[in-house]
């Protein structure tokens, strides 16, 4: 199929274009502008969140809760207990939940917020650490909290300056990095990402191997010196296809694959002869091989960049422990893996 023909935009729209194109760039430079305001308050902020042995709290009024509900998916995400928290309810009977050990992590652009400077004095009764995402550290909230993040004043982006734009993308990248930043410092991993995201398509990319692959009566093993045709007739199992015969040395290792693929070969070449010899001699030597803490996804990838069907599962000594079919990742998730 040819590539369409670019489509032909008139001068008014691409007027129009053109300004949403500064806009998106002129958010860029609120987000670099941002990044240098970062300093050794978000460091604390960082500490405080990391320290946290209860719930982090997160809580804003209009757009900047908005923002403030997806910093505590984000954390969540990643590992740390989080949950929003309205100022408004939280004053009318929320604060309940709030404690000594939790974090109250407030978003304000302006910092004069009154239904969250009015909510902070009873948090820190409470003995909860406050963490300000900010403008500045000269206004209210900052005075209240106990530690300061500033993101820096910038103007928005609409062109009177008043629709909060600039400071909320400034604000939701500032939150991104403090959860991103306190997850890599808890030594967060992929298997850690896929326990808090089992749903979806991303918990079936992020399975492991270990979760799909074939063991025990369903693994065809056998010594590498016996006869291929005895060994052939010897490894049958009944019922769904078997995949591949894994064969191993004395030591129990690894040592090549016989697929279907090599038998058709063999009676294509009218070389059947050669299933009276030793398997050796007609296996896959040193076929590729995965551990079972690998992604499913590594496994995908791997057999339709090496166009396989069968990948042996390893153990660190190189004996195997499982099979992982291409008919196995059917339905695991997008894409194909032949």
């Amino acid at each position: 199929m040819s590539a369409a023909a670019p489509a032909v935009i008139p001068f008014g729209d691409a007027e129009r274009l053109a300004e949403a194109r500064r806009l998106v760039l002129a958010a860029a430079e609120t987000l670099r502008a941002a990044a240098g305001e970062l300093d050794a308050g978000f460091l604390a902020a960082v500490d405080a969140v990391d320290r946290c042995d209860g719930t982090v709290f997160v809580t804003g009024v209009g757009k900047a809760g908005l923002i403030g509900a997806k910093l505590a998916a984000t954390l969540s995400s990643l590992g740390v207990p989080s949950r929003t928290l309205h100022p408004v309810d939280a004053v009318h009977g929320d604060l309940g939940g709030v404690g000594p050990g939790d974090v109250v992590v407030a978003l304000s652009n302006s910092g004069e917020t009154e239904e969250l400077t009015r909510l902070l004095p009873p948090v820190a009764e409470f003995g909860a650490t406050v963490v300000a995402l900010t403008a500045t550290g000269r206004n209210t909230l900052a005075r209240l909290a106990d530690v300061i993040v500033p993101f820096g004043e910038h103007r928005e982006l609409d062109p009177h300056g008043l629709a909060p734009t600039a400071s909320t993308t400034a604000m939701l990248a500032v939150g991104d990095a403090l959860a991103v930043t306190v997850a890599a410092r808890r030594g967060f991993t992929p298997r850690d990402f896929a326990a808090f995201h089992p749903g979806g398509s991303l918990g079936r990319k992020l399975r492991s191997v270990r979760d799909v692959m074939r063991t025990g009566d369903d693994l065809r093993i056998a010594d590498e010196n016996t006869a291929a045709r005895d060994t052939l007739a010897r490894v049958a199992r009944p019922g769904r296809r078997t995949g591949a015969l894994m064969l191993v040395d004395g030591q129990g290792v690894l040592t090549g694959l016989f697929t279907d693929s090599d038998l058709a070969r063999l009676l294509e070449r009218r070389d059947d002869v050669k299933l009276d010899g030793p398997i050796a001699a007609v296996m896959t030597p040193a076929p590729v091989t995965i551990s079972a803490d690998d992604s499913v996804e590594r496994a995908r990838e791997t057999l339709a960049a090496r166009h396989l069907s069968e990948l042996p599962v390893v153990d660190r000594r190189g004996r195997p422990v499982g099979l992982v079919d291409v008919t196995d990742l059917i339905g695991l998730g997008p894409g194909s893996a032949a």
